[in-house]
């Protein structure tokens, strides 16, 4: 076979690729551009060790962690851009894909559309930089589960060490204080049917929850900046 015909080949195949790569776990990568970015999509319910309906719009943790894996030994790869818009989901599944973004080298910036709302919020912080536009709300109250419950102390023991948890790695990863962040948990004033706060995109940057209010165009020039202007990550 010719070398045209085997780099026709091989671009065909890549193309493949990375349709296969949308249709199924709902990212992409740029080839075209001026860097290398891979864009990860967290949508809908977030989807633990239990599977979904299929009238759910799930994201598959067992997807995510692999892929961000991939992305961060990639040389190829040079920067990661979360999307977010999604109503939570499995805590604990979450917080684990949360934990590894955050510990990437890979540069990384995370734009919250539509919402970002209960464990999407440790999301939307774990990036190096986050970005909500104006229209995005998220949504944040304490760690509850549904179903069967053991009617035991120690029942509300794993509650509190969950949320605990979850407020550590916010505040950690945010600007916003840990007093501050506890009293939106806390607030029975705003939610029908439950007990937490709804934040709307510039409120949420005011508290140092998210670093900027920005577009989509923002959240790609800081990515730029970010990569032209970090040290590369592998020699």
């Amino acid at each position: 076979m010719s070398d045209d015909k085997q780099q026709d080949k091989s671009l065909s195949e890549e193309l493949i690729d990375d349709a296969e790569l949308v249709r199924e776990n709902g990212q992409s990568v740029s080839r075209n551009s001026k860097h290398l970015i891979h864009c990860l999509s967290v949508v809908g319910q977030i989807e633990g060790h239990y599977v979904l309906s299929e009238q759910n719009k799930t994201t598959k943790y067992e997807h995510i962690i692999p892929a961000l894996v991939a992305i961060e030994q990639d040389r190829s790869v040079e920067g990661l851009l979360i999307i977010l818009n999604t109503v939570g989901g499995d805590v604990e599944a979450g917080l684990a894909i949360a934990e590894l973004i955050s510990g990437m080298k890979t540069p990384t910036v995370s734009i919250v559309v539509g919402g970002g709302h209960s464990i999407g919020v440790p999301l939307a912080v774990s990036a190096k930089r986050s970005f909500i536009v104006p229209t995005a709300s998220m949504t944040i109250h304490p760690v509850r589960m549904n179903g069967t419950v053991l009617g035991v102390p120690q029942t509300l023991s794993y509650f509190d060490k969950m949320q605990d948890r979850i407020v550590r790695f916010v505040t950690k990863n945010s600007s916003i204080t840990e007093e501050t962040f506890r009293t939106l948990l806390m607030n029975t004033q705003e939610l029908v049917l439950d007990v937490g706060s709804v934040i709307e995109g510039e409120k949420a940057v005011e508290l140092g929850l998210i670093d900027s209010l920005g577009s989509l165009g923002d959240a790609m020039d800081c990515l730029y900046d970010m990569i032209e202007n970090t040290e590369k990550r592998y020699s």
